[in-house]
């Protein structure tokens, strides 16, 4: 909550600015474009010892300048990274007159005349400079300027060399408010993805579906970063051109990588490894060339022209690979398709704008992002109230299921009030009971729930008989019965059926519930050393056979004839064990 707080007060402010710098703009003369007079000449000037360039002082040869529309990527550059283009100023009645200019690749220096008066980046002895970023520029102009000549040195080893997208004259309060106009949509579109990416990382955290909710997050959170760095109104909140183009880069590169997250959960095998390749591709480029960048072994903008040609590669590849397997997708995951195809689109026209392929226009890619935001978010609610009437029928189902076995218990207890069910050598329930609990819990099994059968049987028992006498082989099976009801639940039925055979039905209980229970029993036994009397009477084991529901039968009833089945194993192959149905048929 305090980074929420932290982010909204200065775009509050903003937002508050966008209202009221129209009021002060509609007092000055309307914004002119200088989309016409341009000329360009390539090459670098030399200059006077001064620093004035011969070329704004000395008489130009014949033909050294030339006409250009607009002032951006002149005809035969041949490898060039130097130009220089120049306008005369037109009048104009501004009340503090300023030269707004959308991009610079990559930088330049700004005469009015032969004098600087603007400079964006360091240029060194050879007229080179690094790249610093690609933000908005606004160039203070003195209120003589008209008729005079604006000049622009500018450097570029980038693809594009020169302005770029729009010039224009206007007011100061003008320009302002222009940018904030431009970038409210997308402040607001930006802390959308941001909160959508906040709350997919928390559903991540507790919700089983993992990594489609990582990879929401991950696309939200880059569109969302993206959006605010590429945004005019970015400059106002913080004034580093490169920090917000790093910003914009690594939300940029990691678009891919969020989708295919996001995609990959959707399908397996090779589909799966083919969108997993693809997130992998963009993963390895996103981390080599952000890294290569940083540690000054290239441009940042040089790594933008490889990336677009590597989205403009996989991305009709993956959309090659969904709408082939369309089929096998729900409507939900379909509307997420179109919704990414948009925004894809917008980031290829985008691209295209980018790279001269279309005439210059801002392509609405906040859209895009805004769009695949409100699908995922109106599918969320959809599952959310999918989920709340789901919760409320199971509710009711409890309820009724609660009500029917109170009233099945005391059915019950009507009737244990009317017959016997007790052992009356070991206290444990008797035949008779455990043939009406197991009819009883087969019942409620068949609703859905597991339910383990075992059967044990002391081994060797006659010959115990015979040698201490039934006086001592009744004490034993007081002993064993008092030690097989101490490693059960209180849940689980446990009943001698006759001599030396006991049952337990465990309800709710899976197989290796089972197992590990009759186990820990079998262990304690092997420890016990039995007395009567006087007399030391040894040790004595037990052989025991599981059945569980639903892992071995369709029908319940049938666990007993399994176990049965089950213990006769344990007895073939050496005693004193436990055998499970699966393991001895």
């Amino acid at each position: 909550m305090c980074r929420l707080a932290l982010l909204s007060w200065p775009l509050a402010a903003l937002m508050s600015l966008v209202l009221i710098f129209p009021v002060v703009a509609n007092a000055s003369a309307p914004a002119l474009d200088l989309d016409t007079g341009w000329e360009y000449r390539w090459g670098d000037s030399p200059f006077l010892a001064d620093g004035t360039p011969v070329w704004l002082v000395e008489p130009a040869t014949e033909g050294a300048w030339q006409a250009i529309d607009f002032p951006s990527n002149p005809p035969g550059r041949n490898g060039m990274r130097h130009a220089w283009f120049r306008i005369t100023l037109p009048p104009g009645e501004w009340r503090d007159p300023v030269l707004y200019i959308y991009s610079i690749d990559l930088i330049a220096q700004v005469y009015l005349d032969d004098t600087k008066i603007y400079q964006y980046g360091s240029f060194n002895e050879h007229g080179e400079g690094a790249f610093v970023g690609w933000p908005w520029h606004m160039i203070s102009l003195p209120e003589d300027f008209a008729g005079r000549q604006l000049t622009f040195r500018v450097y570029s080893n980038y693809t594009d060399i020169g302005l770029w997208g729009e010039v224009r004259l206007m007011d100061r309060p003008e320009l302002f408010g222009m940018i904030l106009k431009r970038s409210a949509a997308d402040l607001m579109i930006s802390a959308f993805c941001l909160l959508l990416a906040l709350l997919a990382l928390g559903f991540a955290l507790v919700q089983q579906s993992r990594r489609s909710f990582i990879g929401i997050a991950l696309f939200s959170c880059a569109s969302g970063v993206m959006i605010l760095a590429e945004t005019q109104a970015s400059q106002l909140l913080l004034s580093r051109p490169l920090v917000w183009d790093y910003l914009a880069a690594a939300s940029y590169y990691a678009l891919p990588v969020g989708i295919g997250v996001l995609l990959e959960t959707w399908f397996s095998g090779r589909k799966r490894r083919w969108i997993r390749r693809l997130w992998h591709l963009h993963l390895g480029y996103l981390l080599l060339a952000i890294g290569l960048a940083l540690g000054g072994a290239v441009n940042l903008s040089s790594t933008f022209p490889v990336y677009d040609a590597l989205l403009a590669f996989s991305l009709p590849v993956l959309f090659a690979l969904l709408v082939a397997n369309l089929s096998q997708l729900s409507g939900e995951q379909r509307l997420v398709i179109a919704a990414y195809g948009l925004f894809g689109l917008l980031l290829l026209f985008d691209m295209a704008v980018a790279h001269g392929l279309l005439p210059w226009q801002r392509i609405p890619v906040s859209l895009g992002a805004l769009g695949f935001s409100l699908v995922i978010v109106a599918i969320s609610l959809r599952h959310y109230a999918r989920t709340q009437r789901e919760l409320i029928e199971l509710n009711s189902r409890l309820e009724k299921q609660v009500t029917e076995r109170t009233h099945e218990l005391q059915q019950m207890v009507e009737r244990f009030r009317t017959f016997s069910y007790q052992d009356t050598l070991t206290g444990l329930k008797n035949r008779r009971f455990f043939d009406e609990i197991l009819a009883h819990e087969a019942a409620i099994a068949r609703r859905g729930s597991a339910l383990t059968l075992a059967m044990l049987d002391i081994d060797h028992f006659k010959q115990f008989n015979d040698q201490y006498g039934h006086e001592a082989g009744d004490a034993v099976l007081i002993a064993t019965a008092q030690l097989i009801a101490e490693h059960f639940r209180e849940t689980d039925v446990i009943c001698r059926l006759g001599g030396e055979e006991f049952v337990v039905l465990m309800p709710s209980a899976s197989e290796v519930e089972g197992k590990v229970a009759v186990e820990r029993l079998l262990d304690s036994l092997r420890r016990q050393r039995f007395r009567h009397g006087d007399n030391a009477l040894g040790r004595v084991t037990l052989s025991c056979g599981i059945a569980s529901y639903p892992r071995h039968t369709d029908d319940p009833l049938e666990l007993f004839r399994l176990a049965d089945m089950a213990l006769y194993h344990a007895k073939h192959f050496g005693r004193d064990r436990s055998e499970t149905y699966s393991s001895a048929s």
